[in-house]
């Protein structure tokens, strides 16, 4: 592609509402161009780079045998409602009317339509299993679109499900797409990461998300550099200290801590480890006070805790009901002392410690040396409700945590039989007996994808693109193509030849400057570069360069396809 026939809008500098490196990389490239809050319009160059991530998506889609359809963007409420999502999902799902009043929604997902398509088309156990995927525009009215495309309304998705008669069947399909996916991320060039983590939204049991490996990630991995463990944070289990209680050693004291009210503070005042440190979460279960207990050097994890007996919903207690419930502010709170009828949960390190402090649940106090069993009862409850930290031991026993951040680019869900079940989907099984199906439920955020390689892949030039996903394979770039008839015919000829040997040119002929052209290929992470010009011409060289070399490298015109291929090879 010539750049003359091209669109090629590149920025020096990148507007100052972009934050992270990949959204002020799309921009200052021309990749992408804001069209509302969360919203992009995808530029020639940028959508080169989508269809390229869609392409190999695509691929091994097919190999592992899924089917190819697409369902609409705008979806009934009925459907929704049919499920329970439809009040559940939130204010992220977009919903509206249409000229008859009838409620409607922009898809954020397709697990209701999917599953309505198939109990009125799968209905014997002889049509099962069966695999249908789509790769699509979805939208979710994030309350605070950012990062660009990272976290934006509208993006592409892949999203695929299976059906299947049995369990078995099931996780046959989820090791496939495991394996599928690995691949997939394999092939983007990506660095990578598949971690057990959390179904969320989309509701079911097993599940895993697959991570671009970047320092900005949103999420935290926690891993083991021992084994293959690796987990959400959110989802990684905190094991209990392999220790007992130790007897208590110290007396109750109430101890003068004003304006004290972090675990921190407190620690430093009276010479402790914040370890030792026990701080007092209070949380709401319908109308119900509940104390959480945590070692003052961790820290809450939600997503666990929400999962206990008794504690979905919950909410985080008003100021108002700390003071009405324990007579005290925010900060001050503890276990010891908390009427009967309020719910004690201690985390499995708190529950082994001896000596601790905490809130006095009296203004301006903490208490030195509570014991349980002496000063307070045992726990109502003891439970895993902390995010781990480095240096825990792994749950696989295999060595201990490490934390690292990663972007999402992926997420397969055992859905079992959660939408069948609401929906009523069912088939006939061998025996003629009418049966829910096991789904599957499997997603790649494909543009997504392309911020997170970014984020992945750059230096202080600009983007450096895995190679599988570059816009262009080679950027072509003359000296003096309008000065100079030796450089304009031997830039033309080899803008054939390459084109003919397969491998994707961008040829900047512009009448530019060579620093202007040469900022502007590396800033849109071409891979490979030749360079032509008149006093390289003279001696019967060119000018080779890989983004990431230092040096280019001189090669003679009866070499360079040969060559170029051989590096195009070595990605």
């Amino acid at each position: 592609m010539r750049v003359s026939r091209f669109f090629l809008s590149t920025l020096r500098e990148a507007p100052a509402d972009a934050d992270i490196v990949s959204h002020k990389l799309m921009l200052r490239a021309g990749l992408i161009r804001r069209l509302a809050g969360g919203i992009y319009t995808w530029m020639p160059l940028g959508l080169r780079i989508v269809r390229k991530v869609e392409a190999i998506v695509r691929e091994e889609m097919n190999r592992a045998g899924a089917i190819e359809l697409s369902m609409p963007v705008v979806q009934p409420a009925e459907l929704w409602q049919e499920s329970g999502r439809w009040e559940k999902y939130g204010p992220e799902l977009l919903r509206f009317k249409d000229r008859h009043q009838r409620d409607f929604l922009i898809q954020p997902t397709s697990e209701e339509v999917i599953t309505d398509l198939a109990r009125s088309e799968l209905k014997s156990y002889r049509q099962l299993p069966l695999h249908f995927y789509q790769i699509q525009s979805k939208f979710r009215d994030e309350r605070r679109p950012r990062f660009g495309i990272m976290r934006g309304r509208e993006f592409t998705m892949k999203d695929g499900y299976s059906f299947h008669a049995d369990h078995a069947d099931l996780q046959r399909e989820y090791d496939n797409m495991y394996d599928t996916y690995t691949r997939i991320f394999t092939r983007l060039g990506l660095k990578f990461r598949a971690v057990a983590a959390d179904t969320g939204a989309i509701g079911g049991t097993g599940s895993h998300e697959f991570h671009v490996l970047a320092d900005s990630g949103e999420d935290a991995i926690a891993y083991c550099p021992e084994s293959d463990y690796a987990a959400n944070v959110e989802l990684a289990e905190a094991l209990a200290p392999a220790t007992t209680r130790a007897a208590p050693a110290a007396s109750l004291r109430k101890i003068p801590t004003p304006g004290m009210t972090r675990c921190e503070d407190v620690a430093v005042l009276l010479g402790a480890p914040l370890a030792q440190t026990v701080k007092a979460i209070a949380v709401m279960h319908a109308d119900k006070f509940v104390l959480l207990l945590l070692r003052g050097d961790h820290n809450l994890n939600e997503i666990k805790t929400q999962k206990l007996p008794g504690m979905d919903p919950f909410r985080f207690a008003t100021d108002a009901e700390v003071e009405r419930h324990l007579g005290c502010k925010p900060g001050y709170i503890g276990p010891v002392g908390a009427d009967a009828s309020i719910k004690v949960i201690a985390d499995r390190a708190v529950a082994l410690m001896s000596d601790f402090i905490c809130g006095a649940n009296e203004d301006g106090f903490h208490l030195a040396g509570a014991n349980f069993g002496r000063d307070l009862p045992e726990p109502a409850l003891v439970a895993d409700i902390r995010n781990v930290v480095p240096g825990d031991p792994s749950p696989d026993g295999k060595g201990k945590l490490d934390i690292c951040r990663g972007i999402e680019v992926g997420h397969i869900f055992q859905l079992r039989t959660k939408y069948a079940d609401t929906m009523k989907a069912q088939f006939l099984d061998e025996a003629g007996k009418s049966r829910p199906y096991e789904m599957g439920c499997y997603g790649i955020g494909v543009t997504r994808i392309v911020g997170a390689a970014i984020e992945q892949n750059h230096d202080a030039r600009g983007i450096v693109f895995p190679q599988p996903i570059a816009p262009f394979q080679l950027a072509l770039v003359p000296i003096g193509y309008r000065k100079s008839a030796q450089v304009r015919e031997t830039c033309d000829k080899l803008y054939q030849e390459l084109a003919a040997a397969g491998i994707e040119v961008l040829f900047d002929d512009r009448d530019e400057r060579p620093g202007v052209m040469f900022a502007d290929m590396e800033l849109v992470g071409i891979p490979h570069r030749v360079v032509v010009g008149e006093r390289g011409l003279k001696q019967g060289k060119l000018e080779y360069q890989g983004r990431c070399d230092q040096a280019s490298t001189p090669v003679t015109m009866d070499e360079l396809i040969a060559f170029v291929k051989a590096r195009l090879c070595e990605h």
